[in-house]
């Protein structure tokens, strides 16, 4: 298991600010390391975007403080969401992508418990721009469009702060926990215990030590996102943890339980949480859901369908070059109803890649990344009442008896 990122949230955008944040992410890198953690990435989250730069000052924006934060250590930086109040926003993001390397961005489609075609559709523009700027359509790995999302998750790109108070976040990447946990295990109540066990037993050392740190540097403690993030190894695959399970393919059928079973492994175990804490699949990012969706066995539908039970969302999908914004707004569309009507929260990270069609393999030079081919997308463009600038409230399934 290793440590994914150390984020800090910004509650303001200023030197002291990113002085103050410097010096805590370094101290808990430095305590993490002695501690026999391996820490990948030091990060820099912001409050949303709109909030502290007009729209179009944006790329200019974000191209500084990119490298004032990389000055400070920090590897990546997350500008927050764009709001459905204010449209524009969503319209300067493709041009803040362009014009930096390391800084994410994202955008929001749901908001106090209303869903907004616009926003949605609005997210889907971005994808389908973003798609075009580079040949490969890497630099969508720097959007998502957020449902339902709360501030202080340490994962990106769906990080961004809310409040006074600068705070800190811990996102693991511990797929390999599953996967011994699962691994020869005599029973499924042993394995669960296993995993149980061991997400305890590392939440306690690193947020002891991230809660210490944050205090002595008056920041809030948010907690650790316990995602159970994969890389893409098959020891590091959360896929793989899935077939040692008895699964015969993550995306057939058992699959579902699977997730719902892990899921629910996760909540039983006690630990300061913040953030998903639940399944994160990102198919690009894991060995083996790269490799079943390669051979198709995996689809978005799949994916999708998981989420209800335990997931993060859609994250690293690799789509058809020819997607329409059209078909990306059903997709999306889909991700933040459920996200509300199951009060959870939920993302997309969805990448076209250009000349491909489905079923072509990807071609990405990215050690995060594992060899797959692009996606099939079960899409139409919605017609009538859906093609409507409408918003709309979704509460979550009544749980009367």
């Amino acid at each position: 298991m290793k440590i994914r990122s150390i984020t800090c949230f910004l509650s303001a955008v200023d030197d002291r600010a990113l002085d103050t944040a410097g010096a805590l992410a370094g101290a808990a890198r430095q305590t993490l390391e002695q501690a026999g953690y391996e820490v990948q990435t030091m990060r820099l989250a912001t409050l949303p975007f709109p909030q502290w730069v007009k729209p179009e000052d944006l790329p200019a924006r974000a191209r500084e403080l990119e490298n004032a934060a990389a000055m400070r250590g920090f590897r990546y930086l997350s500008l927050g969401p764009a709001d459905p109040a204010l449209p524009a926003a969503y319209q300067a993001i493709p041009a803040a992508i362009a014009a930096t390397q390391d800084v994410f961005f994202s955008g929001r489609m749901t908001a106090n418990g209303r869903l907004y075609l616009p926003a949605v559709r609005a997210c889907a523009a971005v994808i389908h721009q973003a798609a075009t700027i580079t040949p490969n359509g890497f630099a969508n790995l720097r959007f998502a469009a957020l449902a339902n999302t709360p501030a202080g998750g340490p994962f990106f790109p769906a990080a961004y702060h809310q409040g006074d108070t600068p705070a800190l976040a811990i996102a693991v990447e511990s797929a390999d926990l599953a996967v011994e946990a699962f691994t020869n295990a005599p029973d499924l109540e042993t394995a669960r215990q296993t995993l149980a066990h061991a997400i305890e037993y590392h939440s306690f050392t690193i947020s002891g030590i991230g809660g210490m740190l944050a205090h002595a540097a008056n920041a809030l403690y948010h907690g650790l996102d316990f995602s159970l993030a994969p890389f893409p190894e098959q020891d590091r695959s959360l896929g793989e943890a899935f077939e040692r399970l008895g699964l015969p393919a993550i995306g057939l059928h058992g699959s579902l339980a699977a997730a719902a079973l892990i899921a629910d492994t996760i909540d039983r175990a006690r630990f300061v949480r913040t953030g998903f804490s639940g399944l994160m699949m990102p198919v690009l990012e894991d060995a083996t859901l790269a490799r079943r969706a390669a051979e198709g066995t995996l689809t978005v539908m799949d994916l999708l369908l998981y989420s209800a039970v335990c997931g993060a969302g859609l994250d690293t999908v690799p789509l058809p070059g020819e997607t329409t914004p059209e078909e990306l707004y059903a997709l999306l569309l889909d991700v933040a109803a459920l996200a509300l009507r199951l009060d959870k929260p939920l993302t997309a990270r969805l990448m076209p890649v250009p000349g491909k069609k489905a079923g072509e393999p990807t071609e990405f030079d990215f050690a995060f990344f594992a060899p797959s081919r692009v996606m099939g997308l079960r899409a139409a463009p919605l017609t009538g009442l859906f093609a409507s600038e409408a918003d709309f409230s979704l509460s979550p399934r009544w749980r009367g008896v």
